[in-house]
């Protein structure tokens, strides 16, 4: 089963390369850039055809190693 995790601040928390990259982009000229949010993408490959099976040890291995659950989110997609 093929596994996407993405990745996120949680809202308020600051990202200094995203504030970078904004401020790189408005200095280049696109004087449009507001605001820039970063997100991690991560794929899995499991051997698994139980999706609430896969579904809970994905979610335990973000909880452990994946994400930082105090400052990020994280959206777990089960592909077939």
């Amino acid at each position: 089963m093929r596994v996407i995790v993405t990745i996120r601040f949680k809202e308020g928390v600051l990202d200094p390369e995203a504030v970078a990259i904004g401020r790189a982009l408005r200095e280049l000229g696109f004087d449009e850039v507001r605001a820039v949010r970063r997100e991690k993408r991560i794929e899995l490959e499991l051997d698994s055809s139980d999706r609430a099976h896969a579904l809970a040890r994905v979610q335990a291995m973000c909880e452990q190693l994946l994400a930082n659950p105090v400052i990020e989110r994280y959206q777990i997609e089960l592909l077939d």
